[in-house]
C-alpha cells in the first residue's frame, strides 16, 4: 500500500487554485498560515505521515516547515522532506496578485534556489525536484544544469522532477533517458494523476520499473473531485461507502500499482484526517471502472485547470 504524504502548497501562501479557501482558512495572515501549517504537520506526524512536500514557490512554506523542524524537541527518524525549485513566488502575500509565480528552469535559478532551500532546510532536505517540468523545458537539455544536479545528488540529495501539462508522459520518458557520466540523473517523479486525468499512468509504470520513487499529486484535481464540484458517480461511490468524495479520489490513487506516495493537499485537520482514512478504503473493480469513466482528454483537463482562479 502506498503511503500518504502531506503537501504544503495550500498553506504556504494566501492564494491558491483549490476551492473553499475562505471557509478553510479564515486567517490567511502570515502568522495565521504559519500556525495552520504547524498544526497540520503535528497532526500528520500523529497519523503516521512521513513524506512532506514543499517548494520554493509555495510562498513561505519552506520557512514554515523550517520553523516547525527547529521547534520540535524530537522528530520521527523516518521523516522525509522533499522540495522543488524552478518557480519563484511573486504574489507578495496578496490574494489578487496579477502574477503569483514565475517559472525559470535555468542553471542560475537552480543555484539561487538551491542555496535558499539549503539556508532554510539544511540537512533535512532528502529530495529536490525540478518544479513542473514540461517537454519544452531547457532543463531537459542543459548539460551544465545536469552536472550541477548530479553534484547535489553526490552529496546525498535525491534528484527528481514534478510534471505538469497534457504531455506529462513525454516529460517523464525524456527524463528517464538523461544520464551524467553514465548514471541516471533522476530517480523520482511527482506527477498529476486522478480519475479525471489518468493519461500519465503508463509512463509512471515505466518509471516505477526503472526504480524511481513515484509520488502522486493533485489526486483530488485541485478541488474538482471534492464537495459540490465532485461528479455524480464519485458522490454515489462515496455515499455507498459512507465516506467523503475526497477519500474516494485519494483511494483511487492508492490503488494504482506504481504509486508509492499519494499527497494530501489538506488545508484543515479534518481534511487530513479524512485523507488518512483513504489508505484503508477498499474500492471494488466496479468502483474503479466507474471512476475510470470520468477521464477527460488531457488537453481539456489542463485547459480547465489553467482557468481556475487563485483565491
Amino acid at each position: 500500500m502506498p503511503e500518504l504524504g502531506l503537501g504544503l502548497a495550500a498553506v504556504g501562501r494566501p492564494a491558491y487554485i483549490t476551492g473553499g479557501r475562505t471557509a478553510d482558512l479564515p486567517d490567511r495572515s502570515p502568522e495565521g498560515m504559519r500556525r495552520r501549517c504547524h498544526d497540520l504537520l503535528d497532526l500528520a506526524c500523529r497519523l503516521g505521515v512521513r513524506h512532506i512536500d514543499v517548494a520554493r514557490s509555495y510562498g513561505r512554506a519552506e520557512e514554515f516547515l523550517a520553523d516547525w523542524l527547529r521547534a520540535r524537541a524530537s522528530l520521527p527518524p523516518d521523516l522525509y522532506i522533499a522540495s522543488k525549485w524552478g518557480y519563484t513566488y511573486t504574489g507578495d502575500w496578496a490574494l489578487n496578485a496579477s502574477v503569483h509565480e514565475v517559472k525559470d528552469h535555468s542553471l542560475a535559478a537552480f543555484l539561487r534556489q538551491r542555496d535558499e532551500t539549503r539556508a532554510l532546510l539544511g540537512d533535512h532536505l532528502d529530495l529536490y525536484r525540478i518544479h513542473s517540468l514540461t517537454p519544452d523545458s531547457p532543463a531537459l537539455t542543459d548539460p551544465e544544469l545536469h552536472r550541477a544536479l548530479a553534484e547535489l545528488a553526490a552529496r546525498g540529495v535525491r534528484i527528481g522532477c514534478s510534471t505538469s501539462g497534457p504531455r506529462q508522459a513525454d516529460t517523464i520518458r525524456a527524463a528517464l533517458a538523461i544520464t551524467v557520466d553514465g548514471a541516471p540523473l533522476f530517480s523520482s517523479v511527482q506527477a498529476t494523476w486522478n480519475p479525471l486525468e489518468p493519461s500519465v499512468a503508463p509512463a509512471l509504470a515505466e518509471a516505477h520499473r526503472a526504480g524511481w520513487l513515484i509520488v502522486v499529486k493533485e489526486a483530488m484535481a485541485n478541488g474538482r473531485l471534492t464537495a459540490d464540484e465532485a461528479p455524480r458517480a464519485l458522490r454515489r461511490i462515496a455515499a455507498e461507502l459512507g465516506t467523503g468524495t475526497d477519500a474516494v479520489a485519494l483511494a483511487a490513487a492508492f490503488h494504482q500499482p506504481w504509486a508509492q506516495v499519494v499527497l494530501s493537499g489538506a488545508a484543515t485537520g479534518d481534511q487530513l484526517a479524512s485523507h488518512a482514512e483513504a489508505r484503508s478504503l477498499a474500492l471494488t473493480e466496479q468502483h474503479l471502472a466507474a471512476l475510470a469513466d470520468l477521464a477527460e482528454p488531457a488537453e481539456e483537463y489542463w485547459r480547465t485547470r489553467a482557468a481556475r482562479a487563485w483565491t
